[in-house]
């Protein structure tokens, strides 16, 4: 088969695959300055707020949004051009400093910025579970200038957001508003995993079982994990199968991340030898390797950027930092503050040598040859790779 002398067309350049769907709706004479934060008579000083990050499930959403539709849809209305703000998905309003202003109703693009799990290509498929964490939500093709005020509100499923930054010093950060959008959005589409961590009956359950939202699992697997201990099952049978998907290709993967990793690479003997093992079935192996190096890569990590090395203590908080840091934000789906309260209590869980009470999923208990053997489980190996893996993306 010869191959054709026909010239190839050029491939598109970046920008390129993404347009707006539509034009905005111009509007004029927007008298939006800000949101009366309490009550008044007239003649009385008030408190204004000038920016705004909003859920359905805050209190004021409703009628702070009402309030702001209202004004919209009439000067929608003036403009030639009625709109009800009930339906649109996605409404965005640029006001420039003349009061004018540009609507947009589910037209214009929207970008996000996500943490990915696996390497990707330009033009790659991107599913929910490739998604580690979302930091930053972009309207990329809509011009925005640093005098523009800005209000944005959203839907995903059945939740709603508002983001309002009314810019009264004239200096609009479009990146803090860009992180905010983001965090708005990953609020909404995983409130479900806030609200796992929330409460303290799951959220102890998910501990004390050695589960946490793992970036790697973070997603229909963790849902089923949460819904088991909402219900209080038994883990036995979903623990079983989410194992069963941890194939030599899955874990594979999780390896070739963590070498990308120096405090990891250094590591890379040591933790083959672990996948080997838990290939084979040989959680004991596995375990004694794992949970003796996390403090070992965490002080590497800490090293590398101090120049010195630290005791546990400060390293957990140092993974933390560090996650947050990432993020830009400790609202995240790294989880930082529930991580170290996992490593604490789970990983690095003390033990009572007199009453034998060590168990396999402590670092301690492994290290001092205290765990109880029947603890040595391949549930118990992975949840140590999980957590491995979760300070990959840590640091």
């Amino acid at each position: 088969m010869t191959e054709s002398s026909e010239p190839k067309p050029d491939l598109p350049a970046a920008g390129d695959f993404a347009s707006n769907l539509g034009k905005p709706i111009k509007l004029a004479d927007l008298q939006l300055n800000g949101v009366s934060a309490e009550a008044a008579r007239g003649g009385e000083t008030i408190k204004v707020w000038t920016r705004l990050c909003l859920t359905t499930d805050d209190r004021l959403f409703h009628r702070i949004v009402e309030s702001l539709s209202a004004h919209i849809e009439y000067r929608s209305a003036q403009a030639g051009h009625p709109v009800s703000l009930t339906r649109p998905g996605f409404i965005l309003l640029v006001v420039h400093p003349d009061n004018t202003g540009d609507l947009w109703l589910d037209a214009a693009a929207v970008s996000i910025k996500a943490l990915v799990k696996r390497p990707m290509a330009a033009g790659t498929v991107i599913f929910d579970t490739d998604i580690a964490d979302v930091t930053a939500l972009s309207f990329p093709l809509v011009e925005i200038g640093k005098e523009d005020r800005v209000l944005c509100i959203f839907r995903e499923g059945w939740r709603f957001a508002l983001f309002c930054d009314f810019n009264p010093d004239g200096d609009l950060s479009i990146e803090n508003m860009e992180r905010d959008l983001g965090t708005l959005h990953r609020r909404l589409k995983y409130r479900d995993f806030y609200d796992a961590i929330a409460d303290a009956n799951v959220f102890g359950r998910l501990i004390e079982a050695g589960w946490f939202p793992f970036v790697e699992i973070l997603s229909k697997e963790f849902r089923e994990l949460v819904s088991h201990c909402e219900a209080g099952f038994e883990l036995d049978e979903v623990e079983a199968k989410l194992l069963r998907t941890f194939d030599v290709q899955r874990v594979e993967s999780m390896f070739a991340r963590w070498m990308l990793k120096p405090h990891f690479a250094g590591k890379e003997k040591l933790l083959r030898s672990a996948l080997n093992n838990f290939a084979s079935g040989d959680a004991v192996a596995v375990l004694k390797i794992v949970l003796t190096e996390i403090e070992g890569i965490l002080r590497d990590a800490y090293r590398n950027l101090h120049g010195k090395g630290a005791k546990l203590g400060k390293l957990l908080e140092f993974a933390v930092e560090s996650a947050e840091q990432k993020a830009g934000h400790p609202d995240t789906l790294l989880f930082p503050a529930a991580f170290a309260h996992y490593l604490k209590s789970h990983t690095f869980a003390q033990f009572d040598p007199a009453a034998r009470t060590g168990k396999a999923s402590s670092r301690h208990a492994v290290g001092h040859g205290e765990a109880d053997a029947e603890s040595y489980t391949q549930v118990r190996a992975l949840q140590a790779f999980l957590t491995l893996d979760q300070l990959a993306f840590y640091t």
